[in-house]
């Protein structure tokens, strides 16, 4: 990808607008492909960083990328705009998914419907992880953290926030210290 495209307002606002609209049970999928392949606002490695920086902020990962990306192209009232069209969509489904699934959560066909979900939710993560390990770099430090953070968290049960606090400031030590081992 040689040249990245700047998005207007309008664009920014629709980007995440389809983003949010698409993104049934889970939006990174549909984030990635939006704004890397189709609409070329980031490369694979903005992308890459955005997505790291949103999962240690507080809150759902997509919306802290919104706020970064909108901010990026259009100050506050951009990170407004892309946040606003990310969740318009989702919040007006909800409403009307949460007032139909009080009327019908009895119904033998509804619960056999969300039990089938689980496994396309699965399989869309899956999908990303295995999208996004392909572009991590070719040496053992990135996959040595990321397989110490899998173990800590996935085996060991530690928490999130405690693995975070030890692990953050040794990936960025190293990261400082073998500023090319990642390329």
């Amino acid at each position: 990808m040689d040249t990245l495209i700047i998005p207007d307002k309008k664009a920014l606002f629709g980007g995440f607008f389809l983003i949010g609209l698409s993104g049934f049970g889970g939006v990174l999928p549909q984030a990635q492909h939006q704004l890397v392949q189709r609409r070329q606002w980031l490369s694979d490695a903005e992308f890459t960083e955005l997505l790291a920086l949103g999962q240690i902020l507080p809150g759902p990962n997509i919306v802290n990328m919104a706020v970064a990306i909108g901010s990026r192209f259009h100050g506050a009232r951009g990170a407004l705009l892309a946040v606003a069209g990310l969740l318009l969509a989702p919040l007006a489904l909800i409403l009307l998914l949460a007032t139909l699934y009080q009327h019908y959560q009895q119904a033998p066909w509804l619960q056999q419907l969300l039990a089938g979900l689980a496994p396309a939710g699965i399989g869309l993560l899956l999908g990303m992880v295995l999208k996004l390990a392909a572009r991590l770099p070719r040496h053992w430090r990135p996959w040595a953290l990321a397989g110490l953070t899998f173990a800590a968290v996935a085996v060991v049960q530690l928490p999130l926030w405690l693995v975070l606090l030890a692990l953050a400031p040794l990936a960025v030590g190293l990261a400082w210290r073998f500023p090319q081992a990642g390329h």
